[in-house]
């Protein structure tokens, strides 16, 4: 697995193999910042459920102003340690442009007092239906948004894609079993902003 764009383009991420981790593909991370195009450009990214980092990795390689990664598995945040310190070594960034948080995604959100332009949301698929609900209401609720921000859940077809406060833009990919895709959200009006 690879950054596949950007100052950092080529490098390569570390992975534990763990049933517990689901990387995003190279491929399918291509597709997705392809269609967000100079969305990511200085903007304030937060990965949920980080995993290796491949998300927020992958907007600081091209451009992003900085990431915050939120991972509550030691192992895998061993990981994303080393990933965020490669990549940044390679695309010159310097490393507090990375903020590494090993919580729970909840607890991290809860007490949250930043905000955000570009959220990722990838939780393990055996716990979706419990965890994507309370991670977008806590981010609706607690003014962590800043204004036109976008929320991509990386999700399979078969997931809820209707959630209060959040309205849905558009997917990318086709939703067919066993393929996930990317839905991206924005707070609907009634969301507070910053």
């Amino acid at each position: 697995m690879r950054i596949s764009g950007g100052l950092a383009k080529g490098i390569t991420l570390r992975a534990t193999k763990t049933d517990k981790l689901r990387p995003a593909g190279d491929a399918n991370r291509e597709r997705l910042f392809s269609s967000l195009r100079d969305f990511v450009g200085e903007k304030s990214v937060l990965d949920l459920f980080a995993g290796t980092g491949s998300y927020g990795l992958e907007a600081l390689s091209r451009g992003a102003s900085g990431a915050v990664f939120v991972e509550s598995d030691r192992r895998i945040f061993n990981d994303l340690k080393l990933n965020l310190a490669n990549t940044c070594r390679s695309a010159k960034l310097p490393p507090s442009i990375g903020q590494l948080e090993n919580r729970d995604v909840s607890e991290y959100l809860r007490h949250c007092s930043l905000s955000f332009d570009l959220i990722f949301l990838d939780p393990p698929y055996a716990e979706i239906s419990k965890l994507v609900p309370v991670a977008l209401k806590l981010l609706g609720s607690r003014n962590l948004l800043r204004k036109d921000a976008l929320l991509v859940h990386e999700s399979p077809p078969e997931a809820q894609k209707d959630f209060p406060g959040w309205s849905l833009a558009r997917t990318i990919g086709k939703e067919k079993k066993g393929s996930p895709a990317f839905r991206i959200y924005k707070p609907s009006e009634s969301t507070p902003v910053q």
